[in-house]
C-alpha cells in the first residue's frame, strides 16, 4: 500500500506539475498582443514602406515576442487615406502613414509631417521633442482615440518631376500636379491645379497624362517608380517638403492595454525608426540621385521669381490655415514659434557646412 500511495503520489505531483507549467510554456510561445498595422504605402515602398516593416519588425522583437505587429499594405485592409478613420475606429490598431493626408479634415495635421520653406529633420524633430509639439500632437489626436509620434523620415524633398521646365510663375498657371500637404495650396494660389493621388497610383496617373508634373518625395523613392520616363524635368529645391516625417498612428484604447514597459518598447521603436529612416535617406539619396541624372533626369532649379512667389504663398496659406480652428492656430504659431527659435543657429551651421565642404 505504501508503495502504491507513493506511486500515485509521485504520479499526481508530476501530474500537477505539467499542468501548471504547460500554461506557462504557453504564454512565452503565444503573443500576448497581436497588432495589425495599416500603411499608406504599397509593400516595401523604399522609405515609408521599409520602414513601416522594419517598425513592425523591432517592436515584436523587442518585446521578446510578447507583442507580434502584422504589416497591412494600402489596399489590403483599407485604401491608403483610410488609415486615420482605421486605427481610429478600431479596425487596426496602429497605422504608418502621414499626417498630411489628414489636414483637409484636421486643420494644422500637415505640420506634423512637415511645411513648406520651414523645419528641417533635426530642427522638426527640436520642436515635436523639446518645444511642445507632441504635446499638441497629443492633444489634437486624444478625441479621435489615437496618437500620433514620429517613426520614420524621408528627408527633405525634391520638387517634383515635370513634363516642362517651369521657367516662370505663366508655366505654373493649369499646371495640374500630384502634390500633398500645404504645397497644394500654395499651387492652387500660384493657378495650378493640385490632385491628391496615393503614391501607388502616382506613375499611371503620370503615364495616361492625368497630371503634368507630380511631386512624391525624394531620389531614393522616386527612382523606382520610373518617373524620369515621363516628366524628365526634375525641378529643386523641394520647398514643399522640407522634411519628410513618417507618422505612426496609435490607437489609444490599444496602447492602454500594454503594460508599461510594452508602451515603451513602442514609443522607442517609433523613435529608433526615425533614425532609421532618416540615415538610410542620406546615404540612399546620394547614389539615387547619380543613377538618375544617368538615365536622363534633368535637376533643374526652380527660377528665383517662382521660389520668391511661392515663399510670399505660404504666408498666405499658413495664416489662412492658422484661422480655420483653434487648434490649428495653436499649432500654427508653435511651429512658427520654432522656426523663429532656431533660426540663428540653423544658419550659423549651414554657413559652416558650405565653408567646411569648400575648403
Amino acid at each position: 500500500m505504501t508503495d502504491v500511495t507513493l506511486s500515485r503520489r509521485t504520479v499526481l505531483a508530476a501530474s500537477t506539475t505539467g499542468l501548471l507549467a504547460a500554461p506557462h510554456v504557453a504564454r512565452a510561445q503565444a503573443p500576448a498582443h497581436r497588432w495589425r498595422l495599416i500603411t499608406s504605402w504599397t509593400k516595401n515602398l523604399p522609405g515609408p514602406g521599409v520602414s513601416a516593416e522594419r517598425l513592425a519588425q523591432r517592436i515584436t522583437q523587442m518585446s521578446g515576442g510578447r507583442m507580434l505587429v502584422d504589416v497591412f499594405p494600402a489596399g489590403s485592409i483599407v485604401p491608403a487615406f483610410g488609415v486615420f478613420e482605421a486605427v481610429s475606429t478600431g479596425v487596426a490598431e496602429m497605422g504608418h502613414t502621414a499626417s498630411f493626408f489628414w489636414d483637409g479634415k484636421l486643420p494644422g495635421a500637415a505640420l506634423f509631417t512637415t511645411a513648406p520653406f520651414g523645419l528641417g529633420p533635426l530642427e522638426h524633430q527640436t520642436w515635436i521633442e523639446q518645444r511642445g509639439g507632441q504635446a499638441l500632437w497629443d492633444e489634437f489626436y486624444r478625441p479621435h482615440g489615437l496618437r500620433g509620434l514620429l517613426a520614420g523620415n524621408t528627408g527633405p524633398s525634391m520638387g517634383g518631376w515635370f513634363r516642362r521646365p517651369v521657367a516662370s510663375l505663366e508655366d505654373i498657371k493649369g499646371l495640374r500636379i500630384r502634390v500633398q500637404g500645404l504645397g497644394g495650396e500654395i499651387y492652387r494660389e500660384l493657378g495650378a491645379t493640385p490632385v491628391s493621388i496615393a503614391p501607388g497610383d502616382t506613375v499611371p496617373a503620370l503615364e495616361r497624362g492625368t497630371i503634368d508634373a507630380i511631386e512624391l518625395l525624394a531620389p531614393v523613392n522616386d527612382q523606382p517608380l520610373g518617373f524620369h520616363r515621363y516628366a524628365p524635368i526634375y525641378h529643386m529645391p523641394g520647398f514643399n517638403k522640407p522634411n519628410g516625417a513618417a507618422e505612426a498612428l496609435i490607437s489609444l484604447t490599444a496602447f492602454e492595454k500594454l503594460s508599461p514597459d510594452l508602451r515603451l518598447i513602442v514609443e522607442t521603436a517609433c523613435a529608433a525608426e526615425h533614425t532609421a529612416g532618416l540615415v538610410e535617406a542620406q546615404a540612399s539619396n546620394a547614389a539615387a540621385i547619380t543613377e538618375l541624372v544617368a538615365l536622363g533626369a534633368r535637376v533643374t532649379p526652380f527660377p528665383a521669381d517662382v521660389m520668391q512667389a511661392m515663399r510670399a504663398k505660404t504666408a498666405v496659406v499658413l495664416d489662412r490655415k492658422a484661422g480655420e480652428s483653434v487648434m490649428a492656430g495653436r499649432i500654427v504659431a508653435s511651429y512658427r514659434a520654432a522656426v523663429g527659435a532656431g533660426r540663428n543657429w540653423a544658419g550659423i551651421e549651414a554657413y559652416m557646412a558650405q565653408v567646411l565642404r569648400s575648403t
